[in-house]
């Protein structure tokens, strides 16, 4: 014998509860949805359109940066000054280094290894290494042309820069690097 379900009666009251219910749940998974899509674009567009985490290639930038170490780059700022430190490409890689001399300035590499920007030595207290010149086609003095920049890496002996190939391009810079997160502690 076969067993017949009994049809449970459910009052008008609590049908149109039951029915306004399931519409809250699909509402509510609808605005769940919307608010996840709308959260992946923004952090797109945070993390691949104004800002990059990029990490350090190689020791050019040592002791500042180590490699591996991840850099915060942002990629629009409005001004870049000396003593930045930025990621550009260069020698078709893309490189870190610090900003030494702007637009207009004049760079010179002395023979005892000093660098001097607008007939200045400069002196960089964090730089723990002297500045050689480089076997290139870079001849000094140097004046940089409009949206030209002389960017050094901080370990001065052997690490590749402008020395070796010449200013960067403003449209070679990548960004400014805000911060970084050494990798030895993650």
């Amino acid at each position: 014998m076969k067993k017949r379900k009994e049809k449970v009666s459910v009052s008008p009251e609590r049908s149109i509860k039951l029915k306004r219910r399931k519409a809250l749940d699909r509402r509510d998974i609808q605005s769940f949805i919307v608010r996840l899509v709308g959260l992946v674009l923004f952090v797109i567009l945070l993390f691949y359109v104004i800002f990059r985490i990029i990490p350090v290639p190689n020791d050019d930038m040592r002791p500042t940066l180590r490699a591996r170490d991840l850099q915060l780059v942002y990629r629009y700022p409005s001004e870049l000054w000396n003593n930045d430190v930025v990621v550009y490409e260069g020698g078709e890689k893309t490189r870190t280094g610090r900003i030494v001399a702007r637009p207009g300035d004049s760079v010179e590499i002395t023979e005892d290894d000093r660098l001097m920007i607008n007939g200045s030595v400069v002196s960089e207290g964090d730089i723990y290494y002297s500045t050689p010149a480089y076997d290139s086609d870079v001849t000094y003095p140097l004046t940089l042309g409009e949206n030209e920049y002389f960017v050094l890496s901080d370990y001065r002996e052997g690490a590749r820069d402008s020395r070796q190939f010449g200013p960067v391009e403003r449209d070679q810079i990548i960004g400014k690097v805000l911060t970084v997160l050494r990798r030895s502690g993650l």
